[in-house]
């Protein structure tokens, strides 16, 4: 065990020892603190600026996207506003076609009125089929209002081989009644009437306008302008009119079956004009023919005769050879004589001299 005396250096030592601590250790913790706070100052404004820059990067983000979208909701406003302006032109367009169709609806029920009495309706229907002639046929291939020995005068008539007559006439008064009608009674006792007044139409036709002793075809064409008609007529409940119409030899056309049949016939009007033309061909190449034989002939007359002469001449030729033969030798025989004979005594005078 320790002494007093010895232990007494040992606790100065340490007194100072801690003093010195507790001088130094402030320091040394306040400078570690320093850097510590220093340090995490610096980390601190580091990590600040990157949070400034990811939230100005986010900042910028958004208002790039917030400007697309405003773009495009601009964009969608404005073709919104166009497609609003469309359908409000359109809506109008609808509304001035509606206003249109009534009033053509009006003045198709003016005209339907105005059709009812028989005689209005009849020159309606030959002023359709007056239109549908003119425009499907040559104006000298059909006459309007053609009139028959008898006096009886059918609508028209198309000029090919022969006549085809054509009627424009047509029963509507119980046609409105049997397709307006109600009940069941009703109705069949408009359609059996409506087949009376078509039998009887059929029947005039047949005996007015089939006149095969005028230049007619033993057939003609009842022209209907309603479409209405023709239908219940072929295909109606009254069918068995049309095996009557065949039988009379009339033949019902509507407004579109009867281009069909003008635009056969035009078909034959051409053949028939390209016939003839062909005829007309054929006549002018058999009067060639007579002229071209009849020149062959005289060229045939030429050339023998030439001929003949060549042969004359060629004889004239030979003969007119032997001719100066000859006389090319006479000519030699007299010059010899000359020579052999002594030449004549000279006068007398010219001995003096």
């Amino acid at each position: 065990m320790r002494s007093p005396d010895s232990a007494t250096p040992w606790i100065a030592a340490s007194i100072c020892l801690l003093g010195a601590l507790v001088i130094v250790l402030p320091r040394l913790l306040r400078g570690e603190l320093g850097a510590l706070r220093d340090q995490a100052s610096v980390e601190l404004t580091a990590r600040n600026a990157d949070v400034d820059r990811r939230l100005e990067a986010v900042i910028e983000t958004m208002d790039r996207r917030l400007g697309e979208l405003d773009t495009k909701v601009d964009r969608r406003l404005a073709t919104a506003g166009q497609t609003t302006t469309q359908i409000h032109e359109r809506l109008g367009e609808v509304t001035k076609a509606t206003a249109e169709m009534i009033d053509r609806a009006k003045e198709l029920g003016r005209l339907e009125q105005a059709l009812r009495p028989p005689k209005a309706r009849g020159g309606f229907g030959e002023l359709l089929l007056e239109n549908v002639l003119r425009d499907r046929l040559p104006p000298d291939a059909y006459d309007l209002q053609y009139t028959f020995s008898t006096g009886e005068r059918v609508d028209a008539v198309i000029r090919t081989e022969q006549l085809v007559p054509v009627d424009a006439k047509f029963p509507l008064d119980n046609f409105e009644r049997m397709t307006s009608a109600e009940g069941g009674a009703e109705q069949e006792l408009h359609a059996k009437a409506f087949a009376r007044d078509v039998k009887g139409h059929i029947d005039a036709i047949a005996t007015k306008y089939i006149r095969p002793g005028e230049g007619t075809y033993d057939w003609a064409l009842m022209y209907l302008p309603a479409e209405a008609i023709y239908y219940e007529l072929v295909c109606g409940k009254t069918g068995a009119l049309l095996q009557y119409a065949h039988e009379k030899r009339v033949f019902p056309v509507s407004a579109t079956t009867f281009t069909a049949y003008l635009q056969v016939i035009a078909f034959g009007l051409k053949g028939m004009q390209i016939e003839r033309n062909a005829q007309a061909v054929m006549e002018y190449c058999s009067a060639l023919q007579t002229d071209f034989i009849r020149f062959r002939d005289d060229f045939e007359l030429v050339g023998r005769h030439l001929a003949n002469a060549q042969g004359k001449y060629a004889t004239a030729e030979k003969r007119l050879d032997k001719f100066e033969t000859k006389l090319d030798r006479a000519t030699d025989e007299q010059l010899e004589v000359v020579a052999a004979e002594p030449p004549p005594a000279l006068p007398r005078a010219l001995d003096a001299a």
